[in-house]
């Protein structure tokens, strides 16, 4: 078996007119991408492009969860109750998941983004909430 590396980004973490990096060259070179899905970051029309440049290319989407948080780009922790928390990841993965089963493709994992993902480190109540 022939080693690999799964060379990965975040991706899709504009909202609107404004935009982050681009994100269409990364999918060029990325294996997997991590695509914000809404609240820290991402709105449908970013995400349904991502997903379609993505199948196009081949490469693996995973959803990038994070707290509501547009105005801090989810980096601020948030005290959320954890049925709260899992029902906004379940609804960040099922609107990344429609526009990857549009594109002809699927979400293959789930990514934690900025404070979700520290604060989940720490929390064993996050952290089950996410997952």
């Amino acid at each position: 078996m022939r080693p690999a590396i799964d060379l990965n980004s975040d991706l899709g973490e504009g909202f609107g007119v404004w935009t982050l990096g681009d994100d269409a060259s990364l999918l060029d070179v990325v294996t997997s991408a991590n695509v914000a899905c809404g609240f820290h970051a991402g709105d449908p029309d970013i995400l349904r492009r991502i997903c379609g440049q993505a199948a196009e290319r081949g490469v693996v989407i995973g959803a990038q969860v994070g707290y509501r948080d547009l105005a801090g780009f989810g980096r601020r922790a948030i005290d959320v109750q954890p049925e709260t928390l899992t029902n906004d990841v379940i609804y960040q993965i099922g609107a990344l998941d429609g526009f990857a089963r549009i594109a002809g493709t699927q979400v293959r994992y789930v990514k934690p983004h900025g404070a979700l993902y520290n604060t989940a480190v720490n929390d064993a109540g996050q952290a089950a909430a996410v997952v």
